[in-house]
């Protein structure tokens, strides 16, 4: 089978880690040939992948639009691809071979995101996210099968797109890889952490967005050090809350004057972007990870945090739930009360640390790449034959009735 991968859509957080993992798995498969579609800056992290034929594509939001709809089908057609799986949220209409789309962003079905865009008068993010959410709505369309990370998330997008032809494939996991970079960290980082060495240390790993939530996250960390009676304990941050300092359009503004107003500016300590390679090491400084986001997908810190034993407070979705399930503490999503109810819960509960820990190591080994990218080979294979089989019976059917004697 040849595969054609169309990752253009792959440019930082969850989308990156996908085509990080899956493409050395596919290359494992005998009798799959690969072709990648990809950005040039992302071209050196695959430098190893001799086997696989990468197409490169300097693209902005308005070129990948036009070149994907213009230009991949050509593309497609001159590689002789048999499926495309197209990465990024949308589809090629009228692709020439049968084609499997992945959607992994939430925010297009979500109503508490749009609500958010105009609470901070971010009007034409809001129109924006209106376009692309209506693009991606015809995607599902125009696909042959959609498949979303988790059942929840492919729950919403069968009620959202009214399409019965969406499945639930789980990413996967790899602990021996993510843990095996020994490259240390910054002089930068490794400073800020030595800082708060004592300190009771909560996590959250995210480039800064709006639906990370993290403005409840932060309105949290006044009444947790209150309820600690001002013991020691930081908030370490994987993004800077400084404009510039984050990719996309999101504006950190909101959130760092609320890190002032609360004065808690003593305990977040923004580290910045961790490389992926090296977020191990910052798992493994923390005791607590939290994430208040209110919409998700997947949420891939949720199973790297397991898989380093770090216990998780996170707020009560039905993604989360299915990705942790009991290993996990839940709060209402825009409850900073909550939030800081269960973390004081773990603070004060040895044993629930403890077993929240052991469980969520087991859990996490629940995961698999491999699995995920042989399910998503098998759904390629089933495609690609029912393709080759309607052609069969067409050209059956055009046949000529055959001569008699």
């Amino acid at each position: 089978m040849r595969l054609f991968i169309n990752s253009l859509g792959a440019s930082t957080g969850g989308g990156l880690t996908y085509i990080r993992n899956v493409i050395p798995q596919f290359t494992r498969m005998p009798g799959v040939e690969l072709i990648v579609l990809l950005r040039p800056e992302l071209r050196g992290e695959f430098r190893n992948q001799a086997q696989v034929e990468f197409v490169e594509c300097e693209a902005s939001w308005v070129r990948r639009l036009w070149y994907e709809q213009v230009q991949l089908r050509r593309i497609v057609r001159d590689f002789r691809a048999d499926v495309l799986l197209s990465t990024g949220n949308f589809a090629l209409k009228s692709s020439p071979v049968p084609q499997i789309l992945l959607s992994r962003n939430s925010i297009y079905t979500c109503a508490d995101f749009y609500r958010d865009l105009l609470a901070r008068r971010e009007y034409r993010g809001w129109a924006d996210t209106r376009w692309r959410a209506a693009m991606a709505r015809k995607s599902i369309h125009w696909a042959d099968i959609t498949v979303a990370p988790t059942e929840a998330f492919a729950a919403a997008l069968r009620r959202w797109s009214g399409s019965p032809d969406v499945v639930a494939i789980h990413h996967g996991f790899d602990r021996e890889q993510f843990s095996s970079d020994g490259t240390p960290l910054s002089s930068e980082v490794r400073d800020k952490l030595n800082a708060s060495e004592g300190s009771l240390k909560l996590l959250f790993v995210s480039h800064y967005n709006y639906y990370r939530n993290f403005e409840t996250l932060i309105r949290a960390l006044p009444l947790i050090r209150e309820a600690l009676n001002h013991r020691a304990f930081k908030l370490l941050l994987t993004c800077k809350l400084r404009g510039g300092e984050n990719p996309g359009a999101y504006r950190p503004d909101a959130a760092a004057k609320l890190v002032r107003e609360l004065e808690v500016g003593d305990i977040v300590v923004e580290l910045g972007a961790i490389p992926y390679r090296q977020l191990h090491q910052i798992y493994r400084q923390a005791d607590i990870y939290v994430t208040p986001a209110y919409t998700e997908t997947f949420a891939h810190p949720l199973v790297e945090s397991m898989s380093c034993a770090v216990p998780v407070v996170a707020s009560d979705l039905a993604v989360h739930r299915e990705i942790c399930g009991d290993t996990a503490l839940y709060f209402a999503r825009f409850s900073p009360e909550e939030l800081a109810a269960r973390v004081l819960q773990l603070v004060s509960s040895d044993s629930l640390r403890a077993t929240l820990s052991a469980k969520g190591v087991e859990r996490a080994s629940g995961f698999s790449w491999r699995k995920h990218v042989d399910d998503l080979f098998a759904l390629a294979g089933s495609l690609a034959a029912n393709r080759n089989q309607n052609s069969l019976s067409s050209r059956d059917r055009q046949a000529p009735p055959a001569s008699s004697c």
